[in-house]
């Protein structure tokens, strides 16, 4: 059973922030890419192989870290945040990783207090999101899976809310899109525990041009017009 931290942060109600991320639909849809619920499920599809497999190994080492209050610990969170700063090519994905893990981080800290907390913020204040989240489970007393669980399905929720706010998508079909992404979801979740046990190096490491490019692209347009997300 997941624990109430995962359950929490997985939420849309949670004052994370992630409702100002798009997660790359905001350019998909400025590019004509995604136009519809068949496109939005190819990009989901992709999104959860890739970045959000990404994501959830880390959330998964992460929250296998936390309950460890010995002094490596803060070591540990250095080397995974030096391990998905080198996962995340794109500045733009990095800054958009930090901003979320800073907002979240403010509910975090009255929600969940910890050592954890405190030894990854000590490495970086604008904790990557994922780092954050997984931390926050383990802390709490949840498992990578949970982590991993939680993470990869942000990485989906998040892009299709934001669809149907661009879009004026039926949220009953994009729902259903997501419900449909069960069985890539379970893969995911489990390469990532697996992954999480080994060194923070050996992680998964796919590569999504295509998001890093939209994302780097945002910035630009987002700076000529007003766009509805931050990224």
């Amino acid at each position: 059973m997941a624990t109430l931290a995962a359950l929490t942060l997985a939420d849309a109600r949670f004052p994370g922030g992630g409702h100002v991320h798009s997660g790359g639909v905001e350019e998909a849809v400025a590019r004509g890419l995604v136009h519809d619920v068949d496109g939005l499920a190819a990009l989901l599809d992709g999104r959860l192989r890739t970045a959000g497999l990404v994501a959830a190994s880390f959330a998964a080492a992460a929250a296998l870290a936390a309950p460890d209050l010995a002094a490596p610990t803060r070591t540990a969170f250095a080397e995974l945040d030096a391990e998905l700063d080198a996962r995340t090519p794109s500045p733009a994905q990095r800054t958009a990783s930090r901003a979320q893990g800073r907002a979240t981080l403010r509910a975090a800290r009255l929600a969940w207090p910890s050592p954890a907390l405190d030894a990854l913020c000590a490495v970086d204040p604008r904790p990557h999101h994922a780092l954050l989240a997984g931390a926050v489970v383990g802390a709490d007393g949840g498992t990578p899976a949970d982590a991993a669980q939680c993470v990869a399905y942000l990485a989906v929720s998040g892009p299709a809310s934001a669809a149907i706010r661009l879009l004026g998508l039926d949220p009953f079909a994009v729902n259903a899109v997501v419900v449909g992404l069960a069985a890539v979801l379970r893969g995911v979740v489990g390469e990532a525990v697996r992954a999480a046990s080994g060194p923070p190096s050996a992680l998964p490491a796919p590569g999504a041009p295509v998001l890093d490019l939209m994302a780097q692209a945002h910035v630009v347009h987002h700076r000529e017009r007003v766009r509805l997300f931050a990224s």
